[in-house]
């Protein structure tokens, strides 16, 4: 008896030996691979495009005198973006550009189609944005009215969109993408002029090129 329980132990350590053997490899394999994916990120780390908005031509701007909380808008906004990264592809699947005065969509969202950004490559897109008869808010007609007596305004353009990354045969999920670029502005005292007269709006200048915060 003693033979046979001496043997049934030692089977018994033997197995949970091989037992043991086999969580720790899976163990180091694991640290290995997730090591190896932590130091691959490191060196291959995307960092987040750089936009800009370069130019906001402002063709019509008007809030009804006779409806205040109504506002009517065409803007043709430059935007240009740069991937700073030199071994990372940027995929936008989706970018909706819109217009906002302060915390308000004063047009609908205009889509861009989709493309590839290469490593280092910047590029260019002219959209125009275009409101009629959007309802604002009444403490925003008000807002707006003063800052049409001061001469100047601020436009936020916003952009929303899906971005992948693409590092050589490899293509990361979706991210969501979130950028916003202020619009200085300022009114003058002259008309806009057109073929037929004169833009109900005062003529209206992009002061400079803003950089845009990015969120990725």
């Amino acid at each position: 008896m003693s033979d046979k329980k001496h043997k049934e132990r030692k089977l018994q350590f033997k197995w949970l030996t091989l037992y043991w053997r086999i969580v720790w490899g899976l163990v180091l394999l694991v640290f290995l691979v997730l090591l190896t994916v932590l130091i691959v990120w490191l060196v291959l780390r995307p960092t987040k495009p750089k936009f800009y908005l370069q130019d906001a031509s402002v063709t019509f701007f008007n809030a009804s005198s006779e409806f205040p909380n109504l506002i009517s808008v065409s803007i043709q906004v430059v935007i240009s973006t740069r991937n700073s990264n030199g071994r990372v592809g940027v995929y936008y699947d989706r970018l909706d550009v819109y217009a906002a005065y302060m915390s308000q969509q004063i047009t609908p969202a205009t889509p861009l189609p989709p493309t590839y950004q290469g490593h280092k490559d910047v590029l260019l897109w002219s959209p125009f944005l275009c409101g009629v008869n959007v309802p604002i808010a009444p403490y925003l007609a008000a807002s707006l009215a003063q800052d049409k007596s001061d001469g100047l305004l601020i436009l936020r353009v916003k952009i929303l969109g899906r971005v992948r990354w693409k590092v050589g045969s490899w293509t990361s999920n979706r991210y969501r993408l979130t950028v916003d670029c202020p619009a200085l502005l300022s009114f003058s005292g002259d008309r806009a002029v057109s073929g037929n007269g004169y833009y109900p709006s005062p003529l209206i200048r992009f002061q400079r090129t803003s950089s845009c915060s990015v969120s990725v």
